[in-house]
């Protein structure tokens, strides 16, 4: 591939709810730009972006892709998202790297949760966008109710840039709203100009208007000339949505097919023309040897630097950092530092990766994404040079709260799995792999059930090795109510030396729930000698790492030892330890135990007309309101006090509850006491297991 300086070049990431077009709209970019030859669909599994075995099993994107192709000598880097919720780390990493989205919208879906929640990440990132609304060669899709769609929720600034033509349910050409003029289909990428016809004008004459709302609100000099009754020409229009668009205040909204291939062209034209190169865009990090800002502004001038925005780690095609050109130009035979391990990366090939094929390339400019093959970075490091050190910010990516247990199948592949998940982990920041010692088990951490079968999938498919996922154990706890007295000797003769220990001890509440245990002796007249009180207090620590009630760590006893007698020649620290062990096992149960399960503060964002479902559920998983705060744009925050292990399950039956538009977070407030019933079926369900 030819090298392309900054200015020609665009970045732009597709989003948009899951199944609404958006792999299938890159491989129609791609036929039409002469990228490929043949015309790959997602239902047969040939598309370019959607390369995983996985992805082909399952048909969607599972991974974000860049496919780079060729118009009007730009280069448009174009990378193709996960449209599914929870594959939102993927969406994440591409849109950090973009200069401009697309928001896919299905013609006969209309628009989804995924398309408001993709409008949210662009205004996270204040990326210029445009809609382009998919599929309108199917039955019964609606430009019109899309549009009308999104002008209730996003406002004025929505401008129809085309009108479908459509006869006998047939998509035959378009309307430029912009000129006012009909355009009829007659090949790939061809057209012939046409009278509008009689049914189109009603809502063309609404566009049109809609068009010139937008532009008029751009300017005060429009807004008097609209209100004057003044058309705008055709030049002043397009050079009012390249200035508009770019800083988000007119969002175009295009449409075409992408099965029969039309209107891609003039959306490509559009990306071209109306969305920024890299060097319109801002990008600062700092210099670690000055520590003042380092502003790389996509600069090819300035000093090379680059942000690993994603990797790419596949047993079959090997490891590749992607990256984005912050500032100067980066060259294959250059030696990179990485500020963030402080060591050297010496790049023997550049490439830009077209899904999961490499391409040498010799130099990529300011503002261009590629990749480093066998590199030692990460996700998130920073590339620079030795002499002007930089680190840019880490992506912000959503944390993973779904989790499961998990245990390899076959015995002896534990450590096959542990380089596996590693693997996946450096490709997915939102899996996560947890030791939880405490219950003996290992956790699988992801974005929801799909993602953790996904992942699973994934180890068998692509590592050869087979895991089984289980319901977590909960980090209960143990403690005590009452008071108890007792005393225990321990007493072994076995010819020669015997084994002689005695404790009288008290056990109760100390009040301090985050403190195993308080030890003190109150020994009179050294009936318990001093040198054997650290026996004593070793046999407490050892007990209370698993507790009698149901062998889960104890927490806020203390424990006095107050007498007890001993022999001069049987007695010995080990004796003293059996007898404390066994006097704590004796003097816990007599104390009123009780189990303390783990409470979390539970967070929860969900558009207004869902809180009453969502605090109804909240009350039948034993919740705690705590508070409802509105947080803009017709959204409520729910704020809970939930038992850990009544939130099992929760990412889904959210989704269910509010149609995925619910989001939530947790995160570990205190312990308190579990509910008769839950103790009861907890402790005969760990008796069971011993």
């Amino acid at each position: 591939m030819n090298v392309y300086t900054t200015d020609s070049i665009r970045n732009v990431v597709l989003l948009g709810h899951g199944g609404c077009g958006k792999t299938s709209l890159v491989e129609a970019m791609a036929y039409v730009s002469g990228l490929t030859g043949r015309l790959g669909k997602v239902s047969d599994g040939t598309t370019i972006s959607d390369y995983d075995k996985e992805e082909i099993k399952r048909k969607f994107s599972i991974n974000t892709s860049v496919v780079p192709l060729i118009w009007k000598d730009t280069k448009i880097n174009l990378l193709d998202t996960p449209g599914y919720f929870d594959f939102v780390g993927e969406a994440e990493e591409a849109v950090a790297a973009a200069d401009a989205a697309i928001i896919v919208v299905s013609g006969k879906a209309g628009v989804e949760v995924g398309t408001e929640k993709a409008w949210e990440l662009c205004e996270k990132y204040k990326l210029p966008r445009m809609f382009f609304v998919s599929e309108m060669d199917v039955d019964h899709a609606s430009f019109r109710e899309v549009v009308e769609k999104l002008t209730e929720l996003y406002g004025k600034k929505i401008a129809p840039f085309y009108q479908p033509m459509r006869e006998n349910e047939k998509f035959v050409g378009y309307i430029n709203v912009m000129k006012m003029a009909g355009r009829r289909f007659t090949g790939i990428g061809t057209r012939e100009e046409c009278e509008i016809p009689e049914y189109s004008k009603a809502n063309l004459d609404i566009y049109r208007e809609a068009m010139m709302d937008a532009v008029a609100e751009t300017s005060e000099e429009f807004m008097e000339r609209y209100f004057a009754g003044d058309e705008f020409s055709v030049g002043e229009i397009r050079a009012a949505m390249k200035t508009n668009v770019n800083d988000g205040s007119i969002i175009p909204v295009s449409m075409g097919s992408s099965i029969e291939l039309r209107n891609i062209h003039n959306l490509m034209n559009d990306i071209v023309e109306l969305f920024p190169s890299p060097d319109k865009k801002k990008c600062a990090g700092i210099n670690m040897k000055t520590n003042e800002i380092f502003e790389g502004d996509y600069n090819f001038a300035t000093s090379k630097s680059a942000y690993v925005f994603k990797t790419i780690a596949d047993p079959f095609i090997g490891k590749y950092s992607l990256i984005k050109v912050c500032s100067g130009v980066i060259k294959s035979d250059d030696t990179l530092y990485n500020a963030t391990t402080e060591t050297e990366e010496k790049i023997s090939k550049l490439y830009v990766m077209r899904a999961n094929k490499p391409e040498e390339v010799s130099e990529l400019h300011a503002g261009d994404i590629g990749a480093i093959g066998k590199a030692g970075c990460k996700t998130g490091d920073t590339l620079s040079t030795k002499a002007v050190p930089v680190v840019y910010g880490k992506t912000e990516i959503s944390k993973p709260y779904t989790y499961m247990a998990y245990k390899a199948k076959n015995k002896g592949d534990e450590d096959k799995i542990s380089q596996a998940l590693a693997k996946i982990m450096d490709e997915d920041l939102t899996v996560k792999s947890v030791n939880d010692s405490e219950n003996r088990q290992t956790l699988l951490y992801g974005m929801g059930d799909q993602h953790l079968a996904v992942i699973v999938s994934m180890l068998a498919e692509k590592y050869k090795v087979d895991v089984e996922l289980t319901k977590p154990k909960v980090a209960f706890r143990e403690t005590l109510r009452k008071k108890s007295d007792v005393e225990y000797k321990y007493k072994k003769q076995s010819g020669g030396h015997g084994q002689y220990g005695h404790v009288k001890m008290t056990f109760e509440p100390s009040g301090d729930l985050e403190t195993p245990y308080v030890f003190e002796q109150q020994v009179v007249g050294g009936a318990v000698p001093k040198n054997y009180f650290p026996a004593v207090e070793k046999g407490i620590q050892e007990s209370v790492q698993k507790g009698p009630l149901a062998g889960y760590p104890v927490v806020g006893v203390k424990a006095v030892l107050y007498d007890g007698s001993y022999h001069p020649v049987d007695s010995s620290e080990m004796a003293f330890k059996t007898a404390a062990i066994q006097a704590f096992k004796k003097g816990f149960m007599e104390a009123s135990p009780i189990l303390l399960e783990p409470i979390e503060t539970l967070t929860v964002l969900v558009p207004d007309k869902y809180t009453g479902d969502v605090m109804g559920d909240l009350n039948k998983r034993r919740g705690r309101v705590l508070g409802m705060n509105p947080a803009g744009a017709g959204k409520t925050e729910v704020v809970a006090d939930v038992p850990m292990m009544e939130l099992f399950g929760y990412s889904t039956d959210l989704r269910s509850m509010t149609g995925g538009s619910g989001t939530y977070s947790y995160e570990f407030a205190r312990y308190e006491q579990t509910p008769s019933d839950v103790q009861e079926k907890e402790v005969a369900a760990r008796a069971a297991e011993v």
